[in-house]
């Protein structure tokens, strides 16, 4: 985090040091023991201090060798997942191994083949590592800690080269987008300030709908999505960005969703989490995804102010909210798929399975057979749970996850890793999928079947002329589900 930089960690006990990780380090420059001359190339230079950083600490080993400890999220040492940092100062064509260390998580995608995304300054396009450089293993060094280390070649002295557990996706990031959506005046689009976080970040909500068609007497469905309760999930927010281009673009299904649905979007429920580099707290270390039940203002003010204009909204007889989805990453799973809630009622735990049925047909990602839907005790304070149990029985409370690593389709027979794209089209076939949920194929000017996927929809899988996989979802789930082994 910024605000508070450790300019030379070597604190912290011998067996791991994580209780002295406060914050990121500085500039740090990595030389030898004992060394005391001028600083040479290939003396690294670690830093973290920037907005979404995380490194704590870097041990030398040797000069091929270097030990990295992930900085706990701010005021919970009890995660350590997600990291960010650059390294510059190298020497062309060396060599290192880099070992992150204090991973607080024993499942992970890296058994998987996951790798973390690298890129540099003269190749500023995000790419992840060959996954035959990364290796994930309990280590006996690391008090049997889990281990991922990764072996890379710099090659160019003068670029500086930012490793990351994922794609990240600031929260500078998201005020430009939302800033170049305001410059367009789209008439269905409007942005307000729904509060701000601790730190005074801005919490925003956009509102898209077409108002020409609002009126008493014709009510209009509304559709509530958030995103980034979770910081580190940042695949979250790529997957909103897609709804939210989708939603207002020139795109028939766009145009007959705005005549019919208001779409409410809150794309960062925690803005601080994500400026500090946090992987699931906000910066005084809570979970925000536990306490919908009881949200303070001054300790929780984005949930507490989301959930105040929700309840609101569901005591107004003229607003019809019949969508709650809230977007996450998931660190161990592949593919897209959803959790729901478990109803005693048969005939509401059909209808709550549409929409998801109905998303597998738009998004060959998106897998059925990993949807699941659970009353865990643990869950009892996420949105999905709370908001489950405040709405009606019209009301339908999702959580959708993306894999941080990959998605398997139809008769293939290796993952294909996500990329930035690849996640944003998830974003724009979910939010294609209400038109068929709400029947309105028949609205559409010229009649086009909307399974038939236009230029700005065309799924993972087209070949380029717009023949997506759309079509037996049952069957290749059942493939899928034999060929990966399905984690809850």
């Amino acid at each position: 985090m910024e605000e508070s930089t450790v300019r030379d960690v070597e604190t912290g006990s011998e067996t791991g040091g994580e209780d002295a990780l406060v914050g990121n380090v500085n500039k740090l420059m990595v030389s030898p023991p004992g060394y005391s001359g001028s600083p040479r190339k290939g003396h690294l230079v670690f830093d973290a201090c920037f907005e979404s950083g995380n490194l704590g600490r870097v041990d030398y080993i040797s000069e091929f060798e270097f030990d990295l400890f992930i900085r706990p999220d701010t005021c919970n040492p009890r995660f350590r997942v997600w990291f960010n940092f650059t390294v510059e100062n190298v020497r062309e064509t060396q060599r290192v191994i880099f070992n992150v260390v204090n991973f607080s998580k024993t499942k992970s995608l890296y058994r998987d083949g996951m790798s973390p995304v690298v890129k540099s300054t003269s190749r500023p396009k995000w790419q992840r590592l060959p996954p035959k450089n990364v290796y994930y293993y309990r280590c006996p060094d690391h008090r049997r800690n889990y281990v991922m280390s990764f072996a890379f070649c710099f090659d160019r002295e003068d670029d500086v080269y930012q490793f990351a557990y994922c794609y990240p996706y600031t929260y500078s990031r998201l005020q430009h987008y939302l800033a170049s959506l305001e410059r367009r005046n789209l008439p269905y689009l409007q942005r307000e300030q729904l509060g701000l976080s601790v730190q005074q970040r801005r919490l925003d909500l956009l509102t898209i709908t077409n108002t020409d068609h609002l009126s008493p007497e014709r009510g209009k469905k509304l559709v509530f999505l958030t995103a980034r309760v979770h910081p580190g999930e940042s695949p979250a927010s790529f997957i909103c960005q897609g709804v939210i281009d989708f939603l207002v673009s020139q795109h028939p299904v766009a145009q007959i969703l705005r005549d019919h649905v208001i779409f409410k979007i809150v794309p960062m429920l925690n803005p601080d989490g994500v400026y500090l580099g946090n992987y699931r707290c906000s910066l005084m270390g809570f979970d925000l995804n536990r306490h919908w039940q009881d949200p303070s203002p001054w300790a929780h003010p984005t949930l507490h102010a989301v959930k105040q204009l929700i309840v609101q909204m569901n005591q107004d007889p003229r607003v019809s909210l019949e969508f709650y989805i809230d977007v996450h990453a998931h660190s161990t799973m592949l593919n897209g798929f959803m959790y729901g809630n478990v109803f005693e009622d048969e005939e509401r735990v059909q209808r709550q399975a549409v929409f998801p049925r109905l998303l597998c047909q738009n998004a060959p990602d998106f897998s059925f057979s990993n949807t699941s839907f659970n009353r865990d005790v643990v869950k009892a304070g996420t949105g999905r749970r709370f908001l489950g149990g405040l709405l009606d029985d019209t009301s339908y409370c999702y959580t959708l996850e993306v894999s941080f690593y990959s998605y398997m389709t139809a008769g293939s027979t290796a993952p294909v890793p996500y990329t930035e794209e690849t996640y944003m089209k998830l974003g724009r076939n979910v939010a294609r999928t209400f038109l068929d949920y709400y029947k309105l194929n028949n609205l559409i000017k010229d009649n086009r079947p909307t399974h038939i996927k236009s230029p700005e929809v065309v799924s993972q899988t087209d070949d380029g002329n717009g023949k997506g996989n759309g079509v037996g979802r049952d069957t290749a789930d059942r493939e899928r589900e034999k060929s990966q082994s399905v984690r809850h």
